[in-house]
């Protein structure tokens, strides 16, 4: 909702999620740190899979918070149906 933190509504993770990503933006800084420095692919393959898991997790909770309070909120005020097409869309751009 507009007026609450990060305008998402979503007061109840917000901070969780902005550190989450902030963590995520270090490691991406550091998998081309590790690249300019000729580090092993291997080596580089691992810190990426790591940054891909960390941008899961937060997607997971998004996707969770959104699912309790948005689809929640949307489903009393008759546009569930709405809410869940979004949701859906997003999805498949994200899988």
């Amino acid at each position: 909702m507009a007026g609450e933190k990060g305008g998402h509504g979503h007061e109840r993770v917000y901070e969780e999620v902005l550190k989450r990503l902030r963590r995520a933006e270090g490691h991406v800084r550091g998998v081309e740190r590790m690249w300019e420095e000729g580090k092993s692919c291997p080596e580089i393959l691992l810190q990426i899979g790591a940054v891909e898991a960390a941008l899961k997790q937060i997607s997971r909770i998004i996707v969770e918070e959104h699912m309790e309070s948005c689809l929640a909120r949307a489903g009393t005020k008759g546009g569930r149906d709405e809410a869940l097409a979004e949701l859906k869309e997003a999805l498949k751009q994200l899988l």
